[in-house]
């Protein structure tokens, strides 16, 4: 006899086929897909064990969830071992409700049942077994009790199977309506999936027409997206089922359950998030961040005099000392400088990651996002974006359609990161008040401009229907002070890498070309420099945005694309050689900018750094991610344009008000 033994991730599935497969066991991959396959016997029989990957649903977007639905389907293996975890049945039962509508016997494994006395908890297994319409064994494969029970209900072979009724009655005619057409097996799986709009079996029924006007029927009659209808029903005949099989010792409301009434409660959850990251803010750009970069400013300005004094002491040429002080001290040292806002904007993102606060906010907005074409799953990106976008694009893996994938990866960029940190704390400082509104109200930006750029991308590029979000909620607990110490070190450390290498490179750079005229003549006025004559050519294309030909923002913005860091590092570079100030002129000082900036302009370059293209770290992300250079040219024209026209409109209607 062949048997798939399918179930959750964690829900001890390895430790049952070890248990039943003993050393008899073989180990490879499955065709086409790096999935590891695992088949043996059963001890002291010749039933085959084929161990399936562990899934939570049999909705084909992973890999993992494409081998097992595609085994069940092709294979038609004679039983299913459905091991789940009994302490979270509610959440185990989803996927038996899909296995249920296959014709294949079912025996539904209870592991962990040593574990429900401790949580208050008692299922009657007998109960559950008439609710199901199938076989229900209690295990526990850790402390292997109930495995030779589980045994011989297999070895006798005589396990019946009764179709239930999961969904409403509008939903159950319309699956009798399509299985009347229908000519194979697994007839109703098959027809749930076909109301689904499933693309791999849009093409069982001939009667094209009529689906339609079932489909069609059933999202009006709830208002809703079929495949979310059908996921809620499974939930509510889940809900049902424990109520009836499951007893719940009454005990106090846990700290979880309490807190998220607070936390995900459909009024209050979005005014504390915004709440939450305001605080974040204020800490780290606001009154605590500001002192600290105050702190490290004076710090680098006192190294600086100290390395100028040595060296003209020891003699050290002109080109020497400026080199080294207004060209690599100053470049690395102006980004370094809020290294301590960085540090407290980690430690606030990490906390909020390992409360477990992230992972509920996630599934909270995942209902709104999915009328954007994106799902909470999307969210997680955009967290890990604030602190950098690598690794952000990298997570978008763990979406499964790809239409939102792509418009992930495409969006996630214009999300604060800390590469862009220093330029919005250096101008919001300088040109505002209240520095840590200024950064809240760009955080708020930019989940408005995501919004509205996804409804552009799924109208007119990413077409299609954002997915179901799946997630399971872990409890609140304290962190991990080890892990946030070893977490926010690593962050930091990858900042400073990159400063100690890219923004000193860059630095260097831009001290050759602002040094020197195109006779390569060393010490001319920074008016008359190579890079003065690159940014002149360019200044057309910054001067709606910022309302004057400048052409040191131009090349500090256009530095951007290697490294939103060397934006601060490039003015600093170019203040420090400049001799003179002249009209339009860009003038930065250790504690800010001068000159030509006023708080509308700065603002709108504000804005055009926070949206404009990543730099190229984000972009060869985006390029792995994408698999296309095609996708990847039109993400960094997408997103530069939307920066700047964004800019100009504020520049323009801002200058506009300014003048009433």
């Amino acid at each position: 006899m062949k048997i798939a033994l399918i179930g959750n991730q964690n829900s001890g599935k390895t430790t049952l086929f070890n248990l039943l497969t003993g050393s008899n066991q073989k180990i490879g991959n499955w065709p086409g897909v790096t999935v590891e396959k695992k088949s043996g016997y059963i001890k002291n029989t010749e039933h085959e064990l084929i161990d399936l990957p562990g899934i939570y649903s049999l909705s084909p977007y992973t890999s993992e969830e494409k081998v097992s639905r595609n085994f069940l389907l092709e294979e038609k293996p004679d039983l299913v071992i459905n091991i789940i975890d009994a302490t979270s049945i509610e959440r185990s039962l989803y996927l038996t409700t899909q296995l249920m509508e296959l014709d294949t016997k079912i025996v539904v494994a209870l592991n962990m049942c040593d574990l429900l006395e401790k949580k208050g908890l008692s299922i009657d297994e007998n109960l559950l077994s008439k609710q199901l319409g199938v076989g229900v064994v209690k295990i526990s494969a850790l402390k292997k009790k109930g495995i030779d029970e589980l045994i011989n209900t297999i070895n006798k072979g005589s396990l019946t199977k009764k179709t239930k009724q999961i969904y409403e009655p509008i939903v159950e005619e319309s699956l009798e309506e399509i299985i009347k057409t229908l000519k194979t097996d697994n007839k109703r799986f098959i027809a749930v999936k076909v109301l689904e709009q499933d693309e791999d079996f849009t093409d069982k029924s001939l009667k094209t027409n009529k689906i339609e006007k079932l489909i069609k029927k059933v999202e009006d009659n709830y208002d809703s997206d079929v495949e979310q209808i059908i996921a809620n029903q499974r939930y509510n005949f889940v809900v049902k089922v424990k109520e009836k099989c499951v007893v719940q010792k009454q005990k106090p409301a846990s700290v979880t359950d309490k807190l998220d009434k607070v936390f995900l409660n459909k009024w209050l959850a979005i005014p504390i998030f915004v709440a939450i990251m305001a605080l974040v803010y204020y800490l780290s750009v606001g009154v605590v961040g500001t002192y600290t970069v105050d702190l490290v400013d004076s710090g680098v300005t006192w190294f600086s005099d100290t390395v100028n004094a040595w060296l003209t002491n020891l003699g050290a040429s002109d080109w020497a000392i400026s080199l080294l002080c207004d060209g690599m001290i100053a470049g690395v040292g102006a980004v370094l400088t809020f290294v301590p806002q960085l540090i407290i904007l980690f430690i606030c993102i990490v906390l909020l990651e390992t409360t477990g606060y992230m992972s509920r906010i996630s599934f909270f907005f995942d209902r709104l996002f999915r009328k954007f074409g994106l799902s909470g799953k999307s969210l997680i990106p955009f967290i890990v974006g604030s602190g950098c976008a690598v690794p952000a694009i990298m997570t978008t893996r763990t979406i499964e359609d790809e239409n939102e994938k792509n418009a992930t990866v495409m969006l996630t960029p214009f999300i604060p990161c800390s590469a862009k940190l220093p330029i919005i704390a250096l101008f919001a400082n300088y040109f505002f008040t209240n520095s840590w509104i200024v950064t809240v109200s760009l955080y708020l930006l930019s989940i408005v401009i995501i919004i509205i750029s996804a409804i552009l991308l799924r109208k007119f590029v990413y077409k299609g229907k954002s997915n179901t979000f799946i997630s399971e909620l872990p409890e609140y607990k304290l962190p991990s002070f080890r892990y946030i110490a070893r977490d926010v070190w690593e962050k930091t450390w990858s900042f400073m890498k990159r400063a100690g290498t890219v923004i000193l490179l860059c630095s260097i750079a831009i001290w050759v070309l602002v040094s020197f005229d195109w006779t390569f003549t060393y010490g001319v006025d920074v008016e008359k420099s190579i890079l003065a004559g690159i940014g002149n050519a360019l200044a057309w294309i910054f001067y709606p945005m910022v309302g004057s030909y400048n052409w040191a923002v131009t090349v500090s913005a256009i530095q951007g694309l290697v490294a939103k860091e060397q934006v601060i590092s490039s003015m600093a570079v170019i203040a420090g050689l400049a001799e003179e100030v002249t009209e339009g002129a860009l003038i930065f000082s250790q504690t800010g900018i001068f000159g030509f900036f006023n708080p509308v302009s700065a603002y709108a370059f504000m804005v055009f750094n926070l949206f404009s293209a990543p730099c190229f770290g984000a972009i060869g992300a985006m390029h792995r991610e994408f698999g296309s250079a095609k996708k990847t040219w039109f993400a960094v024209l997408f997103q530069t344009g939307i920066a700047w026209a964004l800019a100009c409109l504020i520049n323009g209607v801002g200058s506009l008000i300014m003048l009433l």
